[in-house]
């Protein structure tokens, strides 16, 4: 074989290798995402489950609160429901944004019963209700850490998939498309400073 033969031999195997290489880390860079994603998914399940004992502690004395402990329970069963669709194909730009969305709402619903429980003392003495409350922002905490990881990972695969080659291979490969970031908070409202009134 002479001198060229050779050389086609090796850059047929270099070439080969890349592919390989490439291959690898998209697939090692989307279980990271993906891994990461099962993260938030348990933390948020955690978070649904302490919900109902807080609005089943609070009902005793809210009683005439009731459309508001109805908000917070509809809104618990509808981020558990994006969190379903988002489970399933976790990255994917519809999933996270009906599960940010839906998450927003869970939010702004328990800040309302926040702002509720506010003018009941004895409620907010409450041992139970106190260890509830621990609880949930402890597991709010570990969601906001769960998903500054996803998005970390997610940053990663976005960043390996778009860059030469392998933007070049990354189609024929099935991941063709960016991962999705999960962001909870409006990014404008974050930023607007708050107003204080007297």
């Amino acid at each position: 074989m002479d001198m060229t033969g050779w050389i086609i031999i090796i850059i047929a195997v270099v070439v080969l290798f890349t592919i390989i290489r490439i291959y690898n880390q998209l697939v090692t860079l989307k279980n990271r995402f993906q891994n990461a994603f099962a993260q938030i998914d348990v933390q948020l399940k955690r978070r649904y489950d302490l919900i109902p004992n807080l609005v089943e502690t609070a009902k005793a004395y809210l009683s005439h609160e009731r459309e508001t402990l109805e908000a917070v329970t509809n809104a618990r069963n509808q981020a558990a429901s994006a969190l379903k669709g988002a489970s399933s194909n976790p990255g994917d730009p519809n999933a996270m944004a009906q599960l940010a969305g839906a998450e927003g709402a869970l939010s702004g619903a328990l800040g309302r019963l926040n702002v509720v429980m506010e003018a009941y003392p004895d409620l907010k003495a409450n041992q139970n209700m106190m260890q509830l409350s621990e609880e949930l922002t402890s597991t709010e905490n570990r969601v906001a850490f769960s998903r500054q990881a996803f998005n970390d990972s997610v940053m990663s695969y976005n960043t390996y998939r778009q860059s030469f080659p392998a933007v070049a291979l990354a189609g024929m490969f099935g991941h063709g498309t960016d991962a999705s970031l999960l962001e909870f908070e409006d990014r404008a409202e974050i930023q607007k400073a708050p107003q204080v009134k007297f």
